[in-house]
Protein backbone atom coordinates (compact mmCIF):
# COMPACT_ATOMS: atom_id res chain seq x y z
CA UNK A 1 0.00 0.00 0.00
CA UNK A 2 2.53 2.67 1.02
CA UNK A 3 4.52 1.75 -2.34
CA UNK A 4 1.36 2.86 -4.43
CA UNK A 5 1.23 6.11 -2.38
CA UNK A 6 4.89 6.61 -3.49
CA UNK A 7 3.92 5.85 -7.17
CA UNK A 8 0.69 8.24 -7.33
CA UNK A 9 3.02 10.97 -5.61
CA UNK A 10 5.05 10.63 -8.11
CA UNK A 11 2.79 11.11 -11.01
CA UNK A 12 1.68 14.40 -9.11
CA UNK A 13 4.72 15.66 -10.12
CA UNK A 14 5.25 18.40 -12.38
CA UNK A 15 4.96 17.76 -16.51
CA UNK A 16 7.73 16.75 -18.64
CA UNK A 17 9.06 19.58 -20.01
CA UNK A 18 8.75 19.30 -23.85
CA UNK A 19 10.53 17.49 -25.79
CA UNK A 20 10.50 16.96 -29.64
CA UNK A 21 10.96 13.98 -31.71
CA UNK A 22 12.37 11.96 -28.45
CA UNK A 23 15.37 9.79 -28.79
CA UNK A 24 13.92 6.22 -29.52
CA UNK A 25 15.24 2.84 -28.39
CA UNK A 26 14.30 0.48 -31.16
CA UNK A 27 12.73 -3.06 -29.55
CA UNK A 28 14.94 -5.84 -30.46
CA UNK A 29 13.41 -7.21 -33.87
CA UNK A 30 14.80 -8.60 -37.11
CA UNK A 31 11.76 -7.01 -39.06
CA UNK A 32 11.74 -3.76 -40.34
CA UNK A 33 9.64 -0.73 -39.36
CA UNK A 34 9.03 2.42 -40.60
CA UNK A 35 7.45 5.53 -38.65
CA UNK A 36 3.99 6.79 -39.02
CA UNK A 37 5.07 9.84 -40.70
CA UNK A 38 7.98 11.61 -42.07
CA UNK A 39 8.86 13.91 -39.33
CA UNK A 40 6.25 13.14 -36.86
CA UNK A 41 6.58 15.49 -34.50
CA UNK A 42 4.56 13.39 -31.48
CA UNK A 43 5.96 14.87 -27.59
CA UNK A 44 4.56 11.74 -25.90
CA UNK A 45 3.85 8.67 -27.99
CA UNK A 46 6.01 7.14 -30.66
CA UNK A 47 4.39 5.69 -33.07
CA UNK A 48 5.68 3.20 -36.32
CA UNK A 49 4.53 0.54 -38.92
CA UNK A 50 6.07 -2.87 -38.17
CA UNK A 51 5.73 -6.09 -39.17
CA UNK A 52 7.73 -8.17 -41.92
CA UNK A 53 5.09 -6.22 -44.45
CA UNK A 54 4.71 -3.29 -42.22
CA UNK A 55 1.16 -4.40 -41.00
CA UNK A 56 0.95 -3.46 -37.74
CA UNK A 57 1.07 0.08 -36.03
CA UNK A 58 3.16 0.11 -33.24
CA UNK A 59 2.25 3.02 -30.44
CA UNK A 60 4.66 3.18 -27.30
CA UNK A 61 3.40 5.85 -24.87
CA UNK A 62 6.33 7.92 -23.76
CA UNK A 63 6.59 10.27 -20.98
CA UNK A 64 8.84 7.84 -19.09
CA UNK A 65 9.88 10.77 -16.25
CA UNK A 66 5.80 10.62 -15.18
CA UNK A 67 5.34 7.00 -15.63
CA UNK A 68 3.73 7.63 -18.75
CA UNK A 69 0.85 9.24 -16.73
CA UNK A 70 -1.88 9.96 -19.32
CA UNK A 71 -2.34 13.64 -19.74
CA UNK A 72 -4.65 15.55 -22.62
CA UNK A 73 -1.62 15.90 -24.83
CA UNK A 74 -1.15 12.42 -24.50
CA UNK A 75 -4.33 11.32 -25.37
CA UNK A 76 -4.53 13.49 -28.29
CA UNK A 77 -1.64 12.51 -30.03
CA UNK A 78 -2.71 8.62 -29.14
CA UNK A 79 -6.03 9.45 -30.91
CA UNK A 80 -3.99 11.07 -33.74
CA UNK A 81 -1.83 7.99 -34.10
CA UNK A 82 -4.62 5.69 -33.82
CA UNK A 83 -6.89 7.43 -36.55
CA UNK A 84 -3.87 7.50 -39.41
CA UNK A 85 -3.72 3.50 -38.58
CA UNK A 86 -7.21 2.88 -38.61
CA UNK A 87 -7.11 5.08 -42.16
CA UNK A 88 -4.00 3.03 -43.42
CA UNK A 89 -4.89 0.13 -45.35
CA UNK A 90 -2.08 -1.73 -44.94
CA UNK A 91 -2.29 -1.98 -41.65
CA UNK A 92 -4.27 -4.44 -40.07
CA UNK A 93 -4.02 -4.90 -36.08
CA UNK A 94 -2.54 -1.96 -33.99
CA UNK A 95 -0.28 -2.95 -30.98
CA UNK A 96 -0.73 -0.04 -27.35
CA UNK A 97 2.50 -0.15 -25.23
CA UNK A 98 4.11 1.50 -22.98
CA UNK A 99 7.89 1.19 -21.34
CA UNK A 100 9.56 -1.62 -19.29
CA UNK A 101 8.73 0.67 -15.78
CA UNK A 102 5.22 1.60 -16.46
CA UNK A 103 2.66 0.95 -19.41
CA UNK A 104 0.85 3.55 -17.73
CA UNK A 105 0.85 4.81 -14.16
CA UNK A 106 -2.54 6.75 -14.31
CA UNK A 107 -4.30 9.65 -15.26
CA UNK A 108 -1.98 12.65 -14.51
CA UNK A 109 -3.36 13.91 -11.16
CA UNK A 110 -1.63 17.48 -11.87
CA UNK A 111 -4.26 17.90 -14.28
CA UNK A 112 -6.97 16.62 -12.48
CA UNK A 113 -6.28 17.67 -8.70
CA UNK A 114 -7.94 21.21 -9.17
CA UNK A 115 -10.77 20.96 -11.38
CA UNK A 116 -14.60 21.31 -10.17
CA UNK A 117 -17.47 19.28 -10.90
CA UNK A 118 -18.64 21.65 -12.84
CA UNK A 119 -15.56 21.41 -14.74
CA UNK A 120 -15.89 17.59 -15.38
CA UNK A 121 -19.44 17.91 -16.24
CA UNK A 122 -19.36 20.54 -18.49
CA UNK A 123 -16.04 19.75 -20.30
CA UNK A 124 -17.16 16.05 -20.64
CA UNK A 125 -14.07 15.39 -18.82
CA UNK A 126 -11.93 11.70 -20.29
CA UNK A 127 -14.63 12.21 -22.76
CA UNK A 128 -11.93 11.88 -25.75
CA UNK A 129 -10.65 8.97 -23.79
CA UNK A 130 -13.43 6.72 -25.65
CA UNK A 131 -11.94 7.12 -29.13
CA UNK A 132 -9.72 3.87 -28.46
CA UNK A 133 -12.81 1.52 -28.26
CA UNK A 134 -14.12 3.14 -31.15
CA UNK A 135 -11.51 1.96 -33.51
CA UNK A 136 -12.57 -1.00 -35.85
CA UNK A 137 -9.19 -2.75 -36.07
CA UNK A 138 -8.03 -4.95 -33.05
CA UNK A 139 -5.83 -3.62 -30.80
CA UNK A 140 -3.27 -5.39 -28.50
CA UNK A 141 -1.90 -4.21 -25.15
CA UNK A 142 1.17 -5.27 -24.25
CA UNK A 143 1.78 -4.35 -20.70
CA UNK A 144 5.30 -3.87 -19.09
CA UNK A 145 5.44 -2.72 -15.43
CA UNK A 146 2.61 -0.56 -13.70
CA UNK A 147 -0.69 -0.53 -15.23
CA UNK A 148 -2.59 1.80 -13.05
CA UNK A 149 -5.90 3.99 -12.79
CA UNK A 150 -6.09 4.73 -16.14
CA UNK A 151 -3.48 2.51 -17.22
CA UNK A 152 -5.49 -0.05 -16.56
CA UNK A 153 -8.79 1.46 -17.96
CA UNK A 154 -6.93 2.12 -21.34
CA UNK A 155 -4.87 -1.29 -21.26
CA UNK A 156 -9.07 -2.76 -20.80
CA UNK A 157 -9.97 -0.54 -23.86
CA UNK A 158 -8.02 -2.71 -26.26
CA UNK A 159 -9.14 -6.28 -27.35
CA UNK A 160 -6.35 -8.24 -26.07
CA UNK A 161 -3.80 -7.88 -23.15
CA UNK A 162 -0.45 -9.44 -23.42
CA UNK A 163 1.71 -8.95 -19.78
CA UNK A 164 4.93 -8.96 -19.28
CA UNK A 165 6.34 -11.17 -16.47
CA UNK A 166 6.62 -7.97 -13.60
CA UNK A 167 3.62 -6.85 -14.81
CA UNK A 168 0.98 -5.05 -11.84
CA UNK A 169 -2.66 -4.10 -12.47
CA UNK A 170 -4.69 -1.78 -10.25
CA UNK A 171 -7.36 0.97 -9.83
CA UNK A 172 -6.03 2.65 -7.00
CA UNK A 173 -8.55 5.95 -7.07
CA UNK A 174 -10.00 5.13 -4.09
CA UNK A 175 -6.94 5.89 -2.10
CA UNK A 176 -6.85 9.77 -3.97
CA UNK A 177 -10.47 10.38 -2.42
CA UNK A 178 -11.92 9.45 -5.55
CA UNK A 179 -13.39 6.12 -8.23
CA UNK A 180 -11.95 4.98 -11.87
CA UNK A 181 -13.78 7.18 -14.16
CA UNK A 182 -12.72 5.44 -17.82
CA UNK A 183 -14.58 2.24 -17.80
CA UNK A 184 -12.67 1.01 -14.78
CA UNK A 185 -15.63 -0.44 -12.61
CA UNK A 186 -17.38 -1.60 -15.32
CA UNK A 187 -14.70 -3.19 -17.79
CA UNK A 188 -13.01 -5.07 -14.90
CA UNK A 189 -15.71 -6.65 -13.41
CA UNK A 190 -16.79 -7.97 -16.82
CA UNK A 191 -13.00 -9.13 -17.41
CA UNK A 192 -12.58 -10.53 -13.57
CA UNK A 193 -15.80 -10.64 -11.76
CA UNK A 194 -17.40 -8.80 -9.19
CA UNK A 195 -15.73 -10.13 -6.68
CA UNK A 196 -12.34 -9.39 -7.51
CA UNK A 197 -13.25 -6.31 -9.02
CA UNK A 198 -15.08 -4.86 -5.80
CA UNK A 199 -11.92 -5.38 -3.58
CA UNK A 200 -9.28 -4.23 -5.98
CA UNK A 201 -11.91 -0.69 -6.78
CA UNK A 202 -12.60 -0.47 -2.86
CA UNK A 203 -8.86 -0.98 -1.51
CA UNK A 204 -6.59 0.21 -4.42
CA UNK A 205 -4.65 -2.96 -4.01
CA UNK A 206 -2.55 -4.27 -7.23
CA UNK A 207 -2.68 -8.01 -8.60
CA UNK A 208 0.16 -9.18 -10.70
CA UNK A 209 0.56 -10.21 -14.09
CA UNK A 210 -0.10 -14.16 -12.83
CA UNK A 211 -3.38 -12.98 -10.76
CA UNK A 212 -4.39 -10.96 -13.77
CA UNK A 213 -3.96 -13.90 -16.20
CA UNK A 214 -5.61 -16.48 -13.62
CA UNK A 215 -8.48 -13.83 -13.52
CA UNK A 216 -9.40 -13.31 -17.11
CA UNK A 217 -7.81 -10.33 -17.38
CA UNK A 218 -4.90 -10.96 -19.13
CA UNK A 219 -4.58 -13.49 -22.23
CA UNK A 220 -0.99 -14.20 -22.26
CA UNK A 221 2.19 -13.47 -20.09
CA UNK A 222 5.48 -13.11 -21.91
CA UNK A 223 8.87 -12.33 -20.36
CA UNK A 224 9.41 -8.30 -19.98
CA UNK A 225 12.57 -8.45 -22.94
CA UNK A 226 10.07 -10.29 -25.58
CA UNK A 227 6.42 -9.31 -24.71
CA UNK A 228 6.68 -6.33 -27.50
CA UNK A 229 7.78 -8.60 -30.28
CA UNK A 230 5.32 -11.20 -28.96
CA UNK A 231 2.09 -8.78 -29.37
CA UNK A 232 3.94 -7.66 -32.75
CA UNK A 233 3.87 -11.08 -34.04
CA UNK A 234 0.30 -11.84 -32.63
CA UNK A 235 -1.06 -8.31 -34.35
CA UNK A 236 0.58 -9.60 -37.54
CA UNK A 237 -1.29 -12.98 -37.54
CA UNK A 238 -4.43 -10.95 -37.79
CA UNK A 239 -3.28 -8.77 -40.06
CA UNK A 240 -3.01 -11.62 -42.62
CA UNK A 241 -6.60 -12.70 -42.35
CA UNK A 242 -9.44 -10.54 -44.00
CA UNK A 243 -9.72 -7.03 -42.71
CA UNK A 244 -13.55 -6.62 -42.95
CA UNK A 245 -14.07 -10.04 -41.65
CA UNK A 246 -11.72 -9.34 -38.48
CA UNK A 247 -13.52 -6.12 -38.13
CA UNK A 248 -17.25 -8.16 -37.95
CA UNK A 249 -15.64 -10.48 -35.98
CA UNK A 250 -14.88 -7.95 -33.59
CA UNK A 251 -17.85 -6.36 -33.12
CA UNK A 252 -19.69 -9.57 -32.74
CA UNK A 253 -17.44 -10.42 -29.53
CA UNK A 254 -17.52 -7.04 -27.92
CA UNK A 255 -21.54 -7.29 -28.56
CA UNK A 256 -21.62 -10.16 -25.72
CA UNK A 257 -20.80 -7.55 -23.36
CA UNK A 258 -23.40 -5.52 -24.52
CA UNK A 259 -26.35 -7.83 -25.01
CA UNK A 260 -28.54 -10.86 -24.02
CA UNK A 261 -27.57 -14.56 -25.20
CA UNK A 262 -30.60 -14.49 -27.28
CA UNK A 263 -29.69 -11.08 -29.04
CA UNK A 264 -25.77 -11.83 -29.33
CA UNK A 265 -26.51 -14.65 -31.18
CA UNK A 266 -29.02 -12.98 -33.26
CA UNK A 267 -26.15 -10.14 -34.21
CA UNK A 268 -23.70 -13.22 -34.69
CA UNK A 269 -26.22 -14.74 -37.67
CA UNK A 270 -26.59 -11.68 -39.18
CA UNK A 271 -22.74 -10.90 -39.63
CA UNK A 272 -21.78 -14.53 -40.27
CA UNK A 273 -24.17 -14.42 -43.21
CA UNK A 274 -23.08 -10.95 -44.25
CA UNK A 275 -19.50 -12.29 -44.50
CA UNK A 276 -21.22 -14.68 -47.47
CA UNK A 277 -21.55 -10.68 -49.34
CA UNK A 278 -17.45 -10.65 -49.26
CA UNK A 279 -15.19 -12.00 -51.88
CA UNK A 280 -13.03 -13.08 -49.05
CA UNK A 281 -15.32 -15.02 -47.43
CA UNK A 282 -15.50 -17.22 -51.06
CA UNK A 283 -11.52 -17.10 -51.22
CA UNK A 284 -10.85 -18.08 -47.70
CA UNK A 285 -13.64 -21.40 -48.45
CA UNK A 286 -12.36 -22.06 -52.26
CA UNK A 287 -8.76 -22.19 -50.78
CA UNK A 288 -9.40 -24.29 -47.94
CA UNK A 289 -11.02 -26.98 -50.39
CA UNK A 290 -7.81 -26.59 -52.77
CA UNK A 291 -5.64 -27.14 -49.64
CA UNK A 292 -3.70 -23.59 -50.70
CA UNK A 293 -3.23 -20.52 -48.64
CA UNK A 294 -6.33 -17.67 -48.98
CA UNK A 295 -5.07 -14.81 -51.08
CA UNK A 296 -7.19 -12.14 -49.64
CA UNK A 297 -8.16 -8.84 -50.72
CA UNK A 298 -9.99 -7.16 -47.88
CA UNK A 299 -13.33 -7.23 -50.14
Amino acid sequence: MAALRVLLSCVRGPLRPPVRCPAWRPFASDTPFCLLAPGANFEYIIAEKRGKNNTVGLIQLNRPKALNALCDGLIDELNQALKTFEEDPAVGAIVLTGGDKAFAAGADIKEMQNLSFQDCYSSKFLKHWDHLTQVKKPVIAAVNGYAFGGGCELAMMCDIIYAGEKAQFAQPEILIGTIPGAGGTQRLTRAVGKSLAMEMVLTGDRISAQDAKQAGLVSKICPVETLVEEAIQCAEKIASNSKIVVAMAKESVNAAFEMTLTEGSKLEKKLFYSTFATDDRKEGMTAFVEKRKANFKDQ
